[in-house]
């Protein structure tokens, strides 16, 4: 994965070059016995693709490398390989222009952000999306337009795709037309993706794509999961002709299919079934008080005694580890601001007279620049921040062992490390938090958020609101065990064995056997993602 963090030449150009034996098994499993494929490398860097191909003396009909860089096009155009042509230019533009078709694309993509994109290349590949039907967008990366733009040089009569992606593809939101256009696009479509880091230097999970057209009109989907890149070597390619499960075109993440068809059939169908509605049924979620600048504006209680900020300062929260509860309180706010936590927001009014020690603060953060930031330097007057808003209830955005929903007792203000969440009229504070502590949500917010290195759980606003949240009225009667067990950091196993058989079993009236089915498929979505920090 060639992961551009920096606009540099040699960012741009990509470091983190396909292992050998990844190379190796895509060819093995991509040409797989064919001896007349014509076949194309996109981004061939120094040639690993080139030389695994040699290194197979697989039979072929030709073998065409495109690598944008110069000196690493000179490199793969060493490599002896008959009827080879390593071309040095963008694929972007390459696939605009040539005429040629090919059984079977193979490579790993360069990762690079629509921002480092020269003016031509944003056209170049605004036009391949244009070609697919698709909407191209400033989100999009260049990975994803290479999976595009090599999908449409496949031959009519079929093809084959294998390339190694970023994770991502599974879940984030920019990605999502991409999957619905490969689910439509393929018939077959094979995800391998491994416990261990591929590329040791970087948090950066990758997944081998490996995808199939033959014109059929069965779409379907499997995923296998290896511990490393050596395990590829005892895989049978066998075992990826016939992927069973169905794809969902209505889903919009494949992080589904890492369960079984019996755990996707109930996750699609439990919501109607049983009628479960979800967050955004009773609240709105919003993202937190984006200040410009958390560490200037958060402060403790020491530095509003220096600058004398207390008619400035507003209680706030603003870390996870500053709530261990499911109610946060004044009491527990107050702990804050004694062990001198970032439990302050300052709030300056529009327009209003500040005293000596506010302005020698904001004097302060002119020293340190933090007026010429994006969010500040915009902003009328830089130090006021906009939409002071407290919410009825908390988000906790980025999670680990689960994601936290928690009552906002002490009318502390966010920033967007959470996000807010405000009750829609009619909906009982307690009975909603209470109704989400249950395996049947923790299994949604699995399937809605997305993993990130190190075992970071994130929703967003948007992502959150689709978790179901069994609510009955009735669930208000757990809402202070939960408190006190949280609190008392019980086991969150047994926590949910306890809500588990009045929420779902007593109050929507599953089965032991679907909640079984709920918590299980948590428990292997969780377990999947804490694996990474490990």
């Amino acid at each position: 994965m060639k992961l551009i963090t920096e606009a540099s030449v040699e960012k741009l150009r990509g470091g983190f070059y396909t292992p050998e034996e990844i190379a190796r098994f895509i060819l093995r499993w991509g040409i797989n016995g064919s001896t007349n494929y014509d076949i194309l490398e996109p981004s061939c860097g120094d040639g690993v693709f080139l030389r695994q191909l040699k290194t197979l003396k697989a039979e072929y009909q030709s073998i065409t490398g495109v690598e944008f860089d110069e000196v690493e096009s000179a490199k793969a155009n060493k490599i002896e390989l008959r009827n080879k042509t390593v071309i040095n230019t963008d694929f972007h533009e390459y696939c605009n222009t040539t005429k040629q078709r090919f059984n079977l694309i193979v490579g790993n993509p360069p990762y690079i952000r629509y921002q480092f994109f020269d003016r031509d290349q944003q056209q170049q590949a605004s036009i391949i999306f244009d070609k697919a039907g698709l909407k191209y967008s400033k989100l999009t990366n260049a990975w994803v337009s290479f999976v595009v733009g090599s999908s449409l040089l496949l031959k009519e009569e079929g093809g084959k795709i294998g390339f190694v992606l970023p994770a991502e593809i599974l879940q984030v939101s920019y990605a999502q037309q991409l999957r619905a256009f490969i689910a439509k696009f393929y018939n077959k479509i094979n995800i391998i993706s491994f416990e261990k880091l591929v590329f040791p230097n970087i948090q950066q999970e990758v997944v081998l794509l490996l995808c199939e057209k033959n014109n059929s009109q069965e779409h379907n989907i499997e995923h296998i999961e290896l511990t490393d890149a050596n395990d590829l070597q005892m895989l049978d390619t066998a075992r990826l002709k016939s992927p069973k499960k169905k794809i969902d075109f209505k889903s919009n993440k494949w992080t589904f299919y890492f369960l079984e068809q019996d755990e996707i059939d109930f996750l699609e169908t439990i919501a109607n079934r049983k009628k479960v509605p979800q967050i955004g049924d009773y609240s709105k979620v919003e993202v937190g008080i984006t200040t410009g600048a958390n560490d200037y504006f958060t402060v403790p209680y020491d530095v509003v005694q220096k600058y004398d900020l207390y008619e400035y300062a507003k209680p706030m929260v603003g870390r996870s580890v500053q709530v261990n509860s499911l109610i946060f309180n004044k009491q527990d706010w107050e702990e804050n601001k004694k062990l001198n936590s970032k439990a302050h927001l300052l709030v300056f009014s529009q327009g209003s007279k500040l005293n000596e020690g506010a302005l020698r603060y904001i004097t302060y953060g002119e020293d340190m620049e933090i007026n010429k930031g994006y969010k500040t330097s915009i902003r009328d007057e830089w130090y006021v921040i906009p939409s002071i808003k407290v919410s009825d209830a908390l988000f906790i955005r980025r999670n680990n062992l689960y994601p936290r929903l928690i009552i906002n007792e002490a009318n502390a203000y966010t920033t967007d490390t959470m996000h807010r969440v405000y009750l829609l009229p009619e909906t009982n504070i307690k009975s909603f938090v209470s109704s989400y502590y249950n395996s049947l949500s923790f299994a949604f917010a699995e399937v809605c958020g997305r993993s990130h290195g190190g075992g970071v759980l994130e929703l967003m606003p948007n992502e959150t609101e689709k978790i179901l949240l069994p609510y009955h009225e009735n669930n208000e009667k757990l809402l202070w065990n939960i408190d006190k067990m949280i609190r008392e950091k019980v086991d969150i196993d047994d926590i949910l064995a306890i809500t588990n058989k009045i929420i779902l079993q007593k109050n929507y009236g599953l089965s032991q056997e679907e909640i079984s089915i709920a918590h299980n498929i948590w428990k292997k979505l969780s377990n999947r993602r804490l694996n990474r920090k490990r």
